[in-house]
């Protein structure tokens, strides 16, 4: 019996290839521009604050800060000196101390500015063109899709603040931070963000990476200039599409059978890892699988096209392997969010939606976190 000849996917085009490496090439000089630019209209005391090391590491670590008493100021503090007993009352926060992820000299967190300090500067520490020049390094360097989706978070951040919050809050304290020199061929780093957001870019050559990353909203629905505003909606709509595609047997693999609460591995739990729950992408249809797709896009997309392209195709390639569960309500109010929690896990995906329930209404106050086990600050290629 003849041999039965063997189909391998078509080579790629040397010059589609080229095509390729020149778009990267043209989006990490415009960033570096970007970026430069940004650090021009600082002075020396100004930029000394914006502009620190970057420095390679295996892994993050976990940050804790306290106050030593209410109303003081929090510290930094060892995880000794976070569990020795201190004086409760409002604004302590939890026992242990408020949390953050410490990779170099960036600290990242969920918790406000006021309770983990974030290192750089806040946005209303900047002049208006400082500001603006910021602002153009953000949108450079994101998608405008994703641009968006910031702007819609610090809005509703703002919106919190006027509402009047015992923390720090609103669009003024957002911080900016650049590690390393902006260079079109060695690594370095922006971070920005504020409570409800947490912007972690590493830029290395071609690559552009945006993992770990924390997005969130309170309020998630606002109004700004007589319009209202819904943030994170396509991430809560996209995905209770994809649990409606289900069929029975499928629903009943996805959804948990406990309820999670709150983030599994949010800032400070780099490194660590989840036995995978849910249903496995293998059990999708095709169809499912795009709309899996779907969601996954509303975290990958966050940054610019050219970025995300790569990522995205090799999140495709792991689709089999990639899995999705659910824990809480099934249904959600229109033009509302739902107030429940799920995760999206791959071999190099972690996607986690979770309703807070500080606030007293989960379906307004909810953090989210994007991550990449293999690829943590851009340690795939930083590493080497």
């Amino acid at each position: 019996m003849p041999a039965m000849a063997q189909t391998s996917a078509p080579p790629v085009s040397p010059a589609l290839v080229r095509a390729d490496e020149s778009a990267t090439a043209q989006q990490t000089h415009a960033v570096v521009m970007a970026a430069q630019s940004f650090l021009s209209t600082l002075d020396a005391q100004k930029r000394a604050a914006v502009e620190l090391p970057f420095t390679v590491q295996k892994s993050a670590t976990l940050a804790r800060f306290r106050r030593s008493a209410p109303d003081q100021p929090v510290q930094p503090v060892t995880d000794a000196q976070a569990n020795q007993p201190t004086v409760r009352g409002p604004g302590m926060g939890p026992p242990g101390g408020f949390i953050g992820e410490r990779y170099g000299a960036s600290v990242w967190s969920n918790f406000p500015v006021s309770d983990v300090l974030r290192p750089g500067l806040q946005m209303g520490q900047l002049t208006p063109v400082q500001q603006t020049a910021a602002l153009h390094l953000l949108q450079t360097v994101l998608s405008p899709k994703g641009y968006q989706k910031v702007l819609d978070i610090m809005g509703a951040d703002q919106a919190l603040a006027d509402s009047g919050t015992p923390f720090a809050s609103g669009k003024a304290v957002y911080t900016i931070a650049i590690f390393g020199d902006p260079s079109e061929t060695k690594p370095w780093m922006i971070q920005f963000g504020g409570h409800h957001l947490g912007l972690n870019i590493v830029i290395n050559g071609g690559h552009g990476v945006m993992t770990p990353t924390l997005t969130g909203a309170q309020p998630a629905v606002y109004t700004a200039n007589g319009k209202v505003v819904r943030v994170l909606a396509e991430e809560n709509d996209r995905a209770f599409a994809l649990l409606n595609a289900l069929d029975a047997k499928q629903r009943q693999q996805a959804i948990l059978p406990y309820k999670v609460e709150d983030l599994v591995q949010g800032p400070g739990h780099d490194g660590e890892t989840i036995v995978p729950e849910g249903i496995k992408g293998s059990a999708l249809t095709s169809a499912q699988k795009e709309l899996l797709m779907a969601v996954i896009g509303e975290w990958a997309g966050i940054i610019n096209d050219t970025y995300a392209a790569p990522r995205l195709k090799e999140i495709r390639e792991d689709l089999n392997d990639t899995w999705f569960a659910w824990s809480g309500p099934t249904t959600h109010a229109p033009d509302r969010n739902g107030a429940s929690y799920y995760r999206i896990q791959g071999p190099r995906l972690l996607i986690e939606f979770s309703p807070q329930g500080v606030g007293d209404d989960p379906t307004m106050h909810v953090h989210t976190v994007y991550r990449d086990p293999t690829n943590s600050y851009g340690s795939r290629y930083t590493a080497q």
